[in-house]
């Protein structure tokens, strides 16, 4: 069945939220609600504003090196290097050189860098920026791997969050759970969407939905 996808009525600056309803499958979790990233991940206008509200909530005490684009938001990351570099901008970052690293994952799903990158990690303030963050597994992911490249977080900002933090590091995110009235994510195992028999309606990542 096709998901029924709707707006948010609450806006953050030109930043909408797209939407569905109904019961979705990810790779750790069953949700409850699809948000559907697709024209922030690929459209510059829509990008240029999710990076400009997510610069607002970085400027004043956040110094970034690099910026870790997981989720696809490759094209967010640059427009967010740019805001957060630009000269008179009230940024601790504003004329300093920010480097932009999308996640590269082995074959086995483990996030690696190759040697000629790892310039861009060791000793370096590194800004995790994903499309949506549900369980925190993928923050988790990244933050062992920036560390075990040498570098330290510098922060972790998304679209969306369901979590304030991950393993006590801040989220700055432009929506959360109070913009999601009802929202909620389960263990596969622990689902009552599951144990009352409903289908899932698709499965879901970071590229979008396959219909069921």
């Amino acid at each position: 069945m096709e998901p029924k996808f709707f707006k948010l009525p609450v806006c953050v600056g030109d930043v909408t939220l797209r939407v569905a309803q109904g019961h979705f499958a990810t790779r750790n979790s069953h949700i409850n609600y699809f948000i559907d990233v697709t024209r922030q991940q690929s459209c510059l206008q829509d990008a240029e504003a999710v990076a400009q509200q997510l610069a607002q909530r970085l400027v004043s005490n956040t110094m970034v090196d690099t910026i870790l684009c997981m989720d696809g938001t490759r094209v967010i990351g640059t427009c967010l290097a740019r805001q957060l570099t630009q000269g008179g901008y009230r940024s601790m970052n504003a004329n300093q050189e920010i480097y932009l690293l999308r996640e590269n994952l082995s074959a086995d799903g483990m996030l690696i860098f190759r040697d000629n990158a790892r310039f861009m990690l060791e000793g370096k303030r590194v800004l995790l920026l994903l499309a949506s963050i549900t369980t925190g597994g993928t923050v988790r992911k990244g933050t062992r791997c920036i560390q075990y490249y040498g570098g330290s977080v510098a922060g972790v900002a998304s679209i969306y969050s369901h979590l304030k933090d991950v393993d006590g590091v801040p989220v700055i995110s432009l929506f959360d759970t109070s913009d999601l009235p009802g929202y909620a994510s389960y263990s596969p195992e622990e689902c009552p969407l599951c144990k009352q028999g409903m289908e899932v309606d698709a499965v879901v990542d970071k590229f979008g939905y396959s219909k069921l």
